[in-house]
């Protein structure tokens, strides 16, 4: 029997958390799914959605975001979700302990990258990161600066 090839869902990006990847040293990089309420699904529908200051943790043995903002529903009622509440991680159990041995044991920290919507899913794209120095900040900087220049240079 041949194996069944699995359809690609369409990705629509909500929010990205561009500063990220200059603060932090991406190590690895994990797709989760999330644990929403219905006001929250519409309101990251439309957009309203922040990933600065928020990092993912383990309370007990469960994966959890800290920090993530999305907005009120507009139209919800009194029955609205809290903007900042701690959201549930959907995770492999496999996964759970890689990650949470390197946390532990390597002192690395776990950073949203993007939340966007798989097909009908929302998923979050977490990264394992080391935090950098200053002078690795720099150092991105030049390269980036460097790049430019030569990118004008050509035109």
């Amino acid at each position: 029997m041949e194996k069944l090839e699995a359809k690609e869902r369409p990705k629509k990006i909500i929010s990205t958390n561009r500063k990220a990847r200059f603060e932090y040293e991406v190590l690895q990089v994990i797709e989760c799914g999330i644990v929403l309420k219905g006001t929250e699904v519409k309101s990251l529908r439309a957009g309203k959605c922040n990933l600065l200051d928020s990092y993912a943790g383990f309370n007990k043995n469960e994966l959890y975001i800290f920090g993530l903002h999305i907005a009120e529903y507009e139209f919800g009622n009194r029955e609205n979700h809290k903007p900042n509440r701690d959201r549930k991680l959907l995770v492999n159990s496999r996964e759970l302990q890689k990650l949470k041995t390197a946390v532990e044991a390597k002192g690395l920290t776990l950073i949203p990258l993007s939340i966007y919507f798989s097909g009908h899913l929302a998923k979050i794209e977490l990264a394992l990161v080391r935090a950098k120095k200053k002078f690795d900040k720099r150092e991105d900087v030049k390269k980036r600066d460097t790049e430019r220049e030569i990118n004008r240079n050509y035109k």
